[in-house]
């Protein structure tokens, strides 16, 4: 239950850096830079999708944790540790959004987005991540893998990301869960072997 408590707490605090790092790199973004991929593909009307799709999952992960409190300490950790150095590289970095995004559609997950947080993507960062932590249960392994590759399509297809912001977010997620192995061996225990 302390684990658990200080997760929320820590999860809390990466939620309130991550919105003024989103502020900062929002008020700061310059141009728009040419990009491979979205330089030679139309811009896709997938808001809906990018919008409703993260904050679907969020629940769907919200509710699988609640009824598995075993995973709770570990996986929200893991996340926050995720939101606190993504806010890092987003304040770092402040490119501008493709030209043809539909901006309007990004202001809806305002509090967790402003819009010029971009590098890199939290959209398919988070559910890779995931993936990570549930290695060990094939079927979740499988789904966020698969979801993570869902929100790279969307990503790219509405230019709501650049390609460098969603191909780096597997490499990052990748060490962020390597950083939370390490600094969370007790709560990973607890997540393999239940309570």
């Amino acid at each position: 239950m302390r684990s658990s408590f200080s997760a929320v707490i820590f999860l809390a605090l990466s939620l309130f850096v991550n919105y003024w790092a989103s502020v900062y790199a929002t008020g700061r973004q310059s141009s728009a830079v040419t990009d491979i991929i979205l330089s030679n593909i139309p811009v896709y009307n997938v808001a809906s999708i990018f919008v409703y799709g993260i904050v679907a999952f969020i629940i769907f992960v919200f509710f699988l944790i609640l009824f598995r409190p075993e995973k709770i300490p570990f996986v929200v950790k893991s996340v926050s540790v995720f939101i606190l150095i993504r806010s890092v590289f987003i304040s770092l970095t402040h490119i501008g959004l493709y030209p043809g995004t539909i901006e309007t559609n990004i202001y809806i997950l305002r509090g967790i987005t402003s819009g010029g947080d971009l590098f890199f993507s939290g959209h398919v960062g988070f559910p890779f991540l995931l993936a990570l932590i549930f290695w060990h249960e094939k079927n979740f392994r499988y789904l966020f893998i698969f979801i993570s590759i869902v929100f790279s399509a969307v990503a790219l297809l509405g230019h709501y990301h650049y390609s460098i912001d969603v191909l780096s977010a597997f490499f990052i997620a990748y060490g962020i869960y390597h950083i939370c192995l390490k600094a969370f061996k007790k709560d990973r225990q607890i997540l393999l072997n239940g309570i």
